[in-house]
């Protein structure tokens, strides 16, 4: 039994040396980081990174926020916590097809869920870190989507695939969810 007890404090000891601090370094609240003091570095601090995410995917569950859009904050907390400047960091975003229906105003979605939209204040925080949120345009008009009714963040453009068009054009790194 005393060795059972030196084993488990050993395991549970070890479990907690290696627990990390998760940090919020640019969007607070979302897109949580842990800290990885052993990872070797690889990002270059000097180097301006431009990020285009592109979201398709609906939401697993509307009555929780979209992990799909909380790759966004997550994709600029990483490139901060990794020790890029804010400012050489420029991520853009644009959302299309089956994610459509979960970037609409607070009455719209809890007519469609049944509850309040839980990616509001997450679109908000979003923004307030200077993150433009685009809608595809063609898709708002393929899924009947009133405009009217997109959270106040979003501004449609002409369509998705114009939008990725240009921004991979300007040397964006693509990444879809």
């Amino acid at each position: 039994m005393k060795h059972f007890f030196i084993v488990f404090a050993l395991l549970f000891g070890c479990t907690f040396a290696y627990a990390q601090k998760v940090v919020y370094p640019l969007i607070p609240m979302y897109g949580p980081v842990t800290e990885v003091p052993f990872a070797t570095d690889v990002i270059d601090k000097k180097e301006e990174y431009k990020v285009l995410v592109d979201i398709t995917s609906p939401s697993a569950n509307p009555k929780e926020i979209s992990e799909f859009f909380e790759n966004i904050a997550r994709i600029a907390n990483l490139h901060v916590a990794g020790g890029v400047n804010p400012k050489k960091l420029k991520i853009v975003a644009v959302v299309h097809g089956g994610a459509v229906p979960f970037i609409v105003n607070n009455e719209t979605y809890k007519q469609k869920f049944g509850v309040d939209n839980p990616n509001l204040p997450l679109f908000t925080a979003i923004k307030n870190a200077g993150i433009p949120l685009y809608v595809c345009g063609q898709t708002l008009f393929k899924r009947k989507v009133d405009p009217a009714t997109l959270a106040p963040e979003f501004e449609a453009v002409l369509s998705a695939i114009t939008t990725i068009t240009t921004y991979v054009n300007k040397g964006y790194v693509f990444l879809k969810f």
